[in-house]
């Protein structure tokens, strides 16, 4: 349960906490609010003193019909940011949320440590052999379809049968091709409905025998809101319940938009299992 990050051997064995950097300006919950240098190098200090281990950083809007961003505007949106967090902050270790295997080259030939890719390498398929090559750990998430059009792709005979083939499938590429360090991240509202999300979650435990590091991305979703009839800013106590379940189920990172809530909740769930 160790990554590579830049040479740095990171141990998951204890939960970890990636903190999520959007600077998009249609994010489903923080869209906009990060697109000035200032406001972004305050974000990732306050992130990175409330114990966040990884910063992950999106250029392109992932949730549930977002537009379609061009590859050059997501370049032009990230390759800065990348450059600007790592000179005010050089030990960062950043992640990049991507599914486009020239912003992740870029990225990581700029300084970054980690892929996050949604499709698990299916929108491009340059993508495995890309990371392959550039010996990074990668985030593989399960999805059907599109962000576009994902929604419309939730007719699962037995949703959590079907996530762990999916898994098996792409373990079996990415491995094949020499990629070592893989995480896998369920892909909690994306192209699965409120109920499936909450059996995934139900029975999350079950994908610990792929031997895998498990990333869970819960944080101010819209299971979490709709459920509680809410928003999502008003979402953060039901994210932190929620997080222990994740925790308890096996989670050894959670991704989040509060470090500081998540941190706390890992460290109370380190002492109940003490």
């Amino acid at each position: 349960m160790t990554i590579n990050c830049n040479g740095n051997l990171i141990s998951l064995d204890q939960p970890k906490i990636m903190g999520i950097l959007n600077i998009t300006p249609d994010s489903f919950y923080d869209g906009g609010k990060y697109k000035d240098e200032s406001s972004i190098l305050n974000q990732v200090e306050k992130m990175l003193n409330d114990g966040a281990t990884f910063i992950d950083v999106g250029a392109y809007s992932t949730r549930p019909g977002a537009l379609e961003v061009d590859e050059a505007i997501e370049l032009k949106r990230i390759l800065p940011i990348v450059s600007l967090i790592l000179q005010k902050f050089p030990k960062t270790i950043l992640s990049i949320d991507t599914f486009r295997s020239k912003v992740a080259k870029e990225c990581i030939g700029n300084g970054a440590a980690i892929i996050n890719d949604i499709s698990a390498g299916l929108q491009d398929d340059k993508m495995l052999p890309t990371v392959a090559k550039l010996n990074v750990p990668y985030i593989m998430m399960h999805m059907r379809g599109t962000p576009q059009n994902m929604q419309q792709h939730t007719d699962y005979d037995d949703i959590l049968k079907e996530v762990l083939s999916f898994f098996s499938e792409r373990l079996v590429a990415a491995k094949s091709l020499g990629i070592k360090d893989i995480i896998i991240d369920p892909g909690f509202g994306f192209a699965k409905n409120l109920e499936q999300n909450y059996e995934l979650l139900k029975q999350m435990e079950i994908m610990n025998f792929v031997e895998h590091p498990i990333l869970a991305g819960i944080s101010r979703k819209s299971m979490i809101y709709k459920t509680l009839k809410t928003t999502a800013d008003q979402a953060l106590n039901g994210t932190t319940a929620l997080h222990m379940v994740c925790l308890q189920k096996g989670a050894n990172i959670l991704r989040v938009h509060d470090v500081k809530e998540a941190l706390e909740c890992v460290k109370l769930y380190e002492q109940l299992n003490a």
